[in-house]
This record gives structure tokens, sequence and C-alpha cells, in this order.
């Protein structure tokens, strides 16, 4: 047992670390963590658990990038509003399907994602973006419409969504990248806590596991924002790394599923 909490304790301090360094995409390592490192042997009850640690995590470094007025609150609302629609129907789905199949898909996610991340360019993006009466015919639209998918894909995989909340924000808006990160964390805590209540509802969370799963990454998160500072100006090469890991990671999670599906 003490190994257990030791193993989910360390597994945290890594998602904590990724978020904080890098501002998101720690969580889509937390379902690949917990059933390969932590030993959970059930993939609905690693959704779960991860579910309700990441919607904690996001909620700590929402805080950090509110101070720093990184937060376009308006935009992040209504897209979170639109998410939870998604999430909630996502993750009721994603109770449904085969366990061993869902992480096969899971890690198709990941390649696809790692991919994306690692070919794109940065861009700055309009700062002045701001959703008002003006503009909202324009963004409404487009941020419900990304709302509800991210948070369909978030609520399916029982992932907070960060690296799909991020890019969603950013084609909606057109929001610079600093912005995007920020406010994607009121969708990531909002999907995490809508997919928990729903897996919760099922007895699929398990709580003690939790607890040292935020306690890593409450650590972890503060070593990753200190590394980010000092490694501020090579962002883009960050992201790339982290990339190829969360590639390296898929693609096992893929094999390794097909293998267990076959065997």
């Amino acid at each position: 047992m003490l190994t257990h909490d030791l193993l989910a304790t360390f597994s945290g301090s890594l998602v904590g670390f990724v978020l904080g360094l890098i501002g998101g995409g720690g969580s889509i390592l937390a379902v690949p963590l917990l059933v390969y490192v932590v030993g959970v042997k059930s993939p609905h009850v690693a959704i779960g658990t991860s579910a309700v640690a990441v919607a904690l995590s996001a909620l700590a470094n929402l805080w950090g990038h509110a101070r720093q007025d990184h937060v376009k609150w308006r935009c992040a609302l209504v897209f979170a509003a639109a998410g939870v629609v998604g999430a909630a129907l996502g993750s009721t789905f994603g109770k449904q399907f085969d366990g061993q199949k869902l992480l096969v898909l899971f890690g198709v996610l990941m390649i696809v994602i790692a991919a994306a991340m690692f070919f794109k360019k940065a861009g700055d993006g309009d700062a002045a973006v701001r959703l008002d009466w003006l503009s909202a015919p324009d963004l409404m639209p487009l941020l419900l419409i990304y709302g509800v998918g991210v948070g369909a894909l978030s609520g399916f995989f029982g992932i907070g969504g960060g690296f799909l909340v991020v890019p969603g924000l950013v084609a909606a808006t057109n929001m610079p990248l600093i912005f995007a990160i920020g406010s994607s964390l009121v969708s990531v805590a909002a999907f995490g806590f809508t997919t928990a209540g729903n897996y919760a509802l099922s007895g699929l969370i398990d709580w003690q596991l939790v607890a040292f799963f935020i306690l890593g990454g409450v650590a972890g998160g503060l070593l990753g924002r200190r590394a980010a500072d000092v490694l501020s100006g090579r962002k883009q090469l960050l992201a790339q790394i982290f990339a190829a890991i969360v590639a390296t990671v898929g693609i096992y999670v893929v094999l390794k599923g097909m293998s267990d599906l076959v065997g």
C-alpha cells in the first residue's frame, strides 16, 4: 500500500511539473500513469480519478494566471459552459465503452495531439480580443461549437482537455497563446468536475488515490513553474520536447492496449 501511495504521489508530481512548465498538457499523462505506473486495474477508475485530480490542479493554476491578467473571462466562461454539456455527454458514453478499447483510442488521440503540437507555429494573436455586444455575432458561434466539441472529447477520454481547449480558444478567437493557456484552465476545471461527477455517481473514483495524486501535483507544479521562469525564452522547444514524450507514451498505450485486446 505504501508503494502504491508513493507511486501515485510521484505520478501526480510529474503531471503537476508539466502543467507548471508549459502551462498545459500534463493532464493527458494522468490516465496512462495511473494505469501503467500506479497499477490501477480499471481504466474507468483511472479516468474518474484523474478527472478529479486534474480539475483541482487546474483551479490552482488558474489563480496564478488570473493574477497576471492572462484570462479572457467572458470567452473562457462561454467556452466552458458549452463544453460542460459536451463533457456530460462524452463521459456518459465513455463509461459504456469497453475499457481496453478506450485506452487504445486514448493513445491514438495522444499521438494526433503530439503531432499537432510539434508542428504548430507560434503566432502573436490579438491580445485585445474580447467578447462583447459588437464581437458576439462573430465569436459566440465559434466559442459554442468548439466548446461542445472539445468538451465531448474531454469527457469521453476523461482528460482535462487543456491540449484541446487551448487550440480551440485560439481558433475561435485568435487570442494569443498565453491568454488561451490561462483561459483554458476555466474549461479544464469545469470539464474535469463534470466528468468526475458522472464517474462518481457510478462509484468509479478512488478518493485516496486522488489525495496522493494531488499532493504530488502541488509539489510538481511549484517546481515546474520555477523551471518555466528559468527557461521562459525556449517555450517552443519545450513544447516540442513534450510533444515527443506524449507521442512516445501514446504509441506505448496503443501497442499495449492492442496486445491486451488480442491476448
